[in-house]
């Protein structure tokens, strides 16, 4: 079994880096790592990321060495945690100008738009990690038979709320901004505010459930 990873970022944070693949089951586990290693004295901040889980210090360790050892230590003995969140059904229209990398994603795994539309709605989406910009949600579950790789030219802006698919990933954008994946659809849903207690709509273990609104051919 291959070794987690573990690597320094600056002289602030960590970075530890699970083995093996993106599962649900796994990620359980980091939220469980992420528990343990919050209640640490010299960490200020304990962030679940996509099959990692990054510790910044309130100062920088004078012994990595034994930080990393008790690290190690945690992970064998994480059990995976599962959180029962809320779910969030969030209707999509399908295509159309809000989708315009639809017929590329068609033409990479040769389904119909009503196949993907399909397959991509199925699932309820569980809620890995929030990373990227604020209030966007990792989420697992996505038919692999959806799989298209990433653009090989990023777009310069998707509007919040495009629905997306990276590689085995799908997402939906919280806030405008640049982008490598495939948008597919549309939805409209705010995720985070300010003033909000949290300020992002959705949590690990949380979970979205995507509605087909319309699909535009």
């Amino acid at each position: 079994m291959t070794a987690p990873r573990i690597s320094l970022l600056g002289t602030t944070a960590l970075l530890f880096e699970a083995a093996g693949e993106l599962e649900l089951a796994t990620q359980q586990r980091i939220w469980a790592l992420s528990r343990v290693a919050q209640e640490w004295a010299e960490i200020r901040e304990s962030v679940p990321g996509m099959n990692n889980l990054m510790l910044t210090f309130r100062t920088p360790p004078a012994e990595l060495e034994s930080l990393k050892t008790r690290l190690l230590r945690a992970w064998d003995k994480a059990k995976a945690l599962p959180l029962e969140g809320r779910c969030i059904e969030l209707p999509v229209v399908y295509g159309g100008d809000g989708g315009p990398h639809m017929q590329d994603v068609m033409d990479h795994t040769g389904l119909s738009i009503d196949d993907i539309v399909s397959l991509h709605s199925a699932p309820t989406y569980p809620v890995y990690a929030l990373g990227s910009h604020p209030g966007y949600c990792y989420l697992g579950g996505m038919d692999q038979r959806l799989a298209t790789p990433r653009r090989k030219v990023p777009v310069l802006s998707i509007p919040g709320g495009a629905v997306s698919i990276g590689g085995s990933q799908t997402g939906v954008s919280a806030s405008a901004g640049p982008s490598g994946w495939n948008t597919i659809g549309s939805a409209s849903l705010q995720f985070f505010d300010p003033s909000w207690n949290p300020p992002a709509l959705l949590q690990p273990g949380d979970s979205i459930k995507l509605r087909v609104d319309k699909v535009i051919r």
